[in-house]
């Protein structure tokens, strides 16, 4: 019998910072990686915070957008940009789950999604420098759309990898903490905006913050890459159409999946309807780069206090953190719109981005609450399967939804808001019906 080793400095800062259910264990988890838990679980807050930290100079509602006025691009490409954006990470999933799949080792999978992602950035980046007008929104539409395509190769694998390494019971605390990191990194940029900005920030401002991003990207990869991964692919025995048609089967024949689905489609409420707040913020002014640094504050502020609450609640229960995310996303929309009314409330220059801020603080619950419940539902790679079908399907829903808020949004701003809260009322009675998965109820 050998003593044990004593606990490294990681080890203890992972059972300081990480709640594990005492009677779940690491069960669901290979029993030669148990020792390297908390190494794996480290490199991968790192690499997701420096992921997310990339995210928010490449987001599509607000960074993007203000960097299309900066080069001088039509007005209509800024409504292609969070369509783009999203569906383009979504939809190729299930065409691409095959190849995943056969894969033994996915952690590499992740290595190459970030690498490309990276390479997208750093072209947004040289547009930024050298292009304007049309050609320049052209420019950036293309690359967002290659940086969407990978992001759909680390979508499938992220998941899959995290089920492998880290117990259930403690997902939804990593996916917490990489959230607290961007949250802080939210921060530091959007402070930087406000010194850097002004009513015209020049496209090179634009240029050196992508750049920045695609380091972040650089980084990421280099840490993913030394996690210590259980092999585990197989051959996929329904490839092709036939394999794609087989699973999204999934959508009639498994029931909790398929709810499950339509939950997580009627949670997008917290995610489109940001675009429509920031709208009405700019017919007030506003519009330079001094002006967004308030609303990329929000969403650090958001990150930095929702990472740890709501992942702690998604490991208690999944199930329960996307009904109040979607319930909470209701309310600040339809209260909102109530003061909307009030006179002379249009004018308050802190309504737009406080509101903002509440919305990204249940967004953040919407989305480690349902990246959670995927996780906790699938075992293997029917959790392959489980992400790239429900990705699929919500590239396709979100183009739906896109497409009716946008109709609505020809009355006004206004509309589409009230057309999203609804949508999430309906959202919290699709996921009371969900099952319980997680670890805390289990």
């Amino acid at each position: 019998m050998t003593d044990r080793q004593p606990p490294t400095p990681i080890e203890r800062v992972y059972s300081r910072l990480i709640d594990e259910d005492e009677d779940h264990g690491h069960g669901d988890l290979d029993s030669s990686h148990v020792e390297v838990v908390p190494s794996n679980a480290a490199k991968q807050i790192v690499a997701m915070t420096l992921q997310k930290a990339g995210d928010l100079i490449v987001d599509a509602k607000t960074v993007l957008a203000w960097l299309l006025v900066a080069v001088g691009a039509p007005a209509g490409f800024t409504g292609l940009l969070v369509p783009i954006r999203e569906s383009g990470s979504m939809l190729p999933q299930l065409a691409l789950v095959a190849a995943v799949r056969r894969r033994a080792v996915r952690k590499w999978v992740w290595v190459l999604g970030g690498s490309l992602q990276g390479a997208a950035v750093l072209g947004m980046a040289a547009v930024a420098a050298t292009l304007d007008g049309a050609s320049a929104g052209v420019a950036i539409l293309v690359a967002l759309t290659a940086f969407a395509v990978a992001r759909s190769l680390s979508s499938i694998a992220s998941k899959d990898v995290l089920g492998r390494t880290v117990p259930k019971g403690s997902r939804g605390q990593i996916n917490g903490f990489a959230t607290i990191g961007s949250g802080i990194a939210a921060i530091t940029v959007g402070v930087a905006m406000r010194g850097l900005g002004g009513e015209d920030t020049p496209p090179s401002t634009f240029a050196w913050l992508l750049t920045a991003a695609a380091l972040a990207w650089i980084l990421a990869v280099v840490v993913y890459g030394t996690i210590r991964e259980v092999p585990g692919g197989q051959a996929d025995e329904a490839g092709g159409a036939d394999g794609s048609a087989a699973r999204l089967r999934l959508l009639r024949d498994d029931p909790p999946f398929r709810r499950f689905v339509i939950a997580r489609g009627l949670l997008l409420v917290s995610a489109l309807s940001p675009p429509f707040v920031v709208t009405l913020a700019t017919e007030q002014g506003g519009a330079g780069l001094a002006g967004l640094g308030p609303f990329v504050i929000g969403s650090g502020i958001a990150s930095l206090i929702g990472g740890r609450f709501w992942g702690r609640a998604a490991d208690r229960s999944s199930r329960r953190t996307m009904m109040l995310a979607a319930g909470v996303s209701s309310a600040i929309l339809l209260g909102f719109l109530a003061v909307l009314r009030i006179e002379g409330a249009r004018e308050l220059a802190l309504l737009y981005p406080s509101v903002y801020l509440l919305l990204a603080l249940a967004h953040t619950g919407a989305r480690l609450g349902r990246k959670t419940y995927v996780v906790d539902l699938a075992d293997g790679d029917q959790r392959t399967d489980y992400v790239a079908v429900s990705n699929t399907a919500m590239g396709m829903i979100l183009l739906a939804t896109g497409g009716i808020t946008s109709l609505a949004a020809l009355v006004g701003p206004q509309l589409p808001l009230l057309v999203l809260a609804g949508l999430g009322l309906l959202g919290v009675a699709v996921s009371w019906r969900l099952p319980e998965v997680s670890a805390g109820t289990s």
